[in-house]
């Protein structure tokens, strides 16, 4: 995926594209009609200040309706590019969670350029279902998971059906979802 030098701008396109456009997320196209998606570009540096901001905007989803806003990115282009670090950053993220005291009300999804499920190969395409332009993290209402959940019974069937349509797709496929295509 090319990234330019505007991350929300990039954010945009992959969910328009990737996560709407191949549908890999089932729930996602109605809170992006809603205008309920809040998408934060952080100027973080380091993970003190990631985590700053991830606490702020937990509270902020919390204490927000979720017909404004329903779900929250974070996207942080400048901290956390090393998966492996990004990964373990994700423990730090879930105990903020239960230090505010919102388990079972919010929830952090993560999202990286290079992201990789545990004992896949690099390249494997099933990674490119969490791939995303720039670190994101994903803030996520509970009340709305199950919602979405209850409305798609078996959520292994998503990710199955998102392995098959990326094999299908292919890496140069997923490549050419991110072309702009010169007008004339």
């Amino acid at each position: 995926m090319h990234a330019t030098d505007d991350p929300i701008a990039d954010t945009r396109r992959w969910l328009e594209r990737a996560v709407i456009g191949l549908n890999l997320c089932p729930f996602a196209k109605a809170v992006v009609a809603k205008d309920q998606v809040r998408m934060v570009l952080s100027d973080a540096r380091d993970e003190a200040t990631l985590l700053s901001e991830l606490g702020a905007e937990l509270l902020r989803l919390r204490d927000t309706a979720a017909t404004e806003v329903d779900t929250t990115l974070i996207v942080h282009p400048q901290v956390l590019s090393d998966f492996l670090d990004y990964n373990d950053f994700l423990e730090t993220a879930d105990a903020l969670v239960a230090e505010l005291e919102l388990e079972g009300v919010l929830q952090v999804a993560s999202f990286h350029p290079h992201y990789q499920f545990a004992d896949s190969h690099p390249d494997d395409i099933a990674n490119f279902t969490n791939r995303s332009p720039w670190p994101t993290l994903h803030l996520l209402r509970e009340d709305s998971v199950s919602r979405a959940v209850e409305a798609f019974p078996d959520p292994d069937e998503i990710v199955e059906r998102n392995v098959a349509t990326l094999e299908k797709l292919g890496l140069p496929g997923w490549r050419a979802l991110f072309e702009d295509v010169p007008s004339g």
